[in-house]
């Protein structure tokens, strides 16, 4: 029975094509993971609870001011540079991935400057330490390093370059391992670790936008950055919706998603924020083989949508949430009974209080797991609006939620509102999703 059901779904082309990208990924995915969690370790061991808090921080911090100042222009590129060059229109190609390009290298200058102003409120507010603030600014560096990435993941997506994306993935992971083992080894401070996610980050940074060039160069010819971005007037009211959707999204799923330790950080203390650092950590190794898959199956989700082939589109839904709902479960069932060991074995007994923690957020994250397609599939049919409305509901809720549970319960309160808000969005998501293909199908039959 396994066998056949195995044979029914690689018979799909469409779903050979998204195993064997997301393939690439998660090798390269699992390889970085595995060196992830040694480089997690050896700082958590070498910084103590609250030292490793601070360090979540920092990277919270700068991870969330980039993306706000985001237009998730990789998202934009896959659906209009793979829209315009299923129509054979190159010219229009290189246009979108030029505009999308000069859009981020903007946002990120103005992200850097960002942290930049608000490091000493950073380091006052978040990591309770106001010495801490040239840190912040230190570690920001990562965002000039990142000024057309988002730009260049999509392209190198949208053409099927998983394989470079998955070899950089696992250089930036030797690289931090390298320069962490040594840190641990001479028993250097803070700053050396800050400075090893820094090096990693920037190597891996640069190494997507040269790959993303030579693409680029590849495809339209050396003169496609001289492609004039007047081509793109007729598209231009699109265009700039789905980036203002896709940037107010982002930024409202700052707050749903991407904040948890600041929010920790801010309310309560450094050692909580250490805990809870741990936690997620832990629960996203059960997202180690689905999190490559929005990305291999978004460029095909949107290829189909253009084609209106809609049998491959549920197909394709249905099977990856199989798949990926099997996996988590049996993740989850995993850390459930050998998680308090790892913890205890592996960081050191101080980090215990992170399990319960741990527990909360694996209920999330498998239901974020099974449908991970959620908000892609919604892009690819049109729709980036719906998961900015989610997320603004969401939002709102969290928000209280927070401002209410938090200083009362602290981060497992945290742990309860990141779970919650997966299991509410997604739900909402997936229904509207059912919908939207229903109605599309039925009109394209008329």
């Amino acid at each position: 029975m396994i066998k056949s059901q195995l044979s029914r779904l690689f018979g799909n082309e469409l779903v050979r094509r998204v195993v064997r990208n997301s393939s690439y990924l998660f090798s390269a995915t699992g390889v970085s993971a595995a060196l992830s969690m040694l480089q997690g370790i050896l700082a958590a061991r070498l910084l103590g609870v609250a030292g490793f808090g601070v360090l979540g921080t920092i990277t919270t911090f700068t991870s969330v001011v980039n993306k706000f100042a985001s237009f998730r222009m990789g998202e934009l590129v896959i659906k209009y540079v793979g829209q315009f060059t299923e129509n054979g229109d190159r010219q229009r190609a290189a246009a979108v991935f030029k505009a999308a390009a000069l859009l981020e290298f903007i946002a990120s200058f103005f992200a850097f400057s960002l942290i930049w102003l608000l490091a000493p409120l950073g380091a006052r507010y978040f990591a309770k330490d106001p010495g801490v603030a040239d840190w912040f600014v230190i570690y920001g560096l990562i965002v000039i390093a990142n000024l057309i990435s988002e730009s260049s993941v999509g392209l190198l997506q949208i053409f099927d370059r998983f394989q470079r994306m998955a070899a950089l993935n696992v250089i930036q992971s030797l690289v931090t391992l390298a320069i962490i083992s040594f840190v641990y080894v001479t028993q250097g401070g803070f700053l050396g670790i800050l400075l090893a996610y820094l090096t990693g980050k920037v190597i891996g940074a640069l190494g997507l936008t040269a790959a993303a060039l030579l693409e680029a160069t590849r495809r339209w010819g050396w003169a496609w950055w001289r492609t004039p971005l007047s081509l793109l007037r007729p598209q231009r009211r699109e265009l700039a919706y789905f980036a203002i959707s896709t940037n107010i999204s982002a930024s409202l799923s700052l707050i749903n998603k991407d904040s948890e330790l600041l929010w920790v950080s801010y309310l309560r203390n450094p050692v909580e924020t250490g805990y809870y650092k741990l936690a997620l950590a832990l629960a996203n190794l059960v997202q180690l083989p689905i999190s490559p898959l929005p990305q291999a199956t978004y460029p095909e989700l949107s290829r189909e949508v253009a084609r209106r082939n809609w049998g491959n589109v549920r197909y394709v839904l249905r099977q990856g949430s199989i798949l990926a709902g099997g996996y988590t479960l049996a993740a989850s069932l995993f850390l459930l009974f050998f998680g308090r060991w790892m913890i205890r074995f592996f960081y050191r007994p101080e980090y215990l209080p992170a399990y319960p923690a741990l527990l909360i957020l694996l209920v999330g994250f498998l239901v974020a797991n099974t449908f991970y397609w959620n908000r892609t599939a919604l892009l690819a049919v049109g729709r980036p609006d719906f998961p900015t409305k989610v997320n603004l509901v969401l939002a709102v809720l969290k928000v209280a939620g927070v401002l209410l549970l938090v200083p009362r319960f602290g981060y497992l309160a945290s742990a309860g509102l990141l779970a919650s808000s997966y299991v509410l969005g997604v739900t909402v998501s997936v229904f509207k999703l059912r919908r939207e293909v229903a109605r599309q199908e039925q009109a394209a039959a008329f």
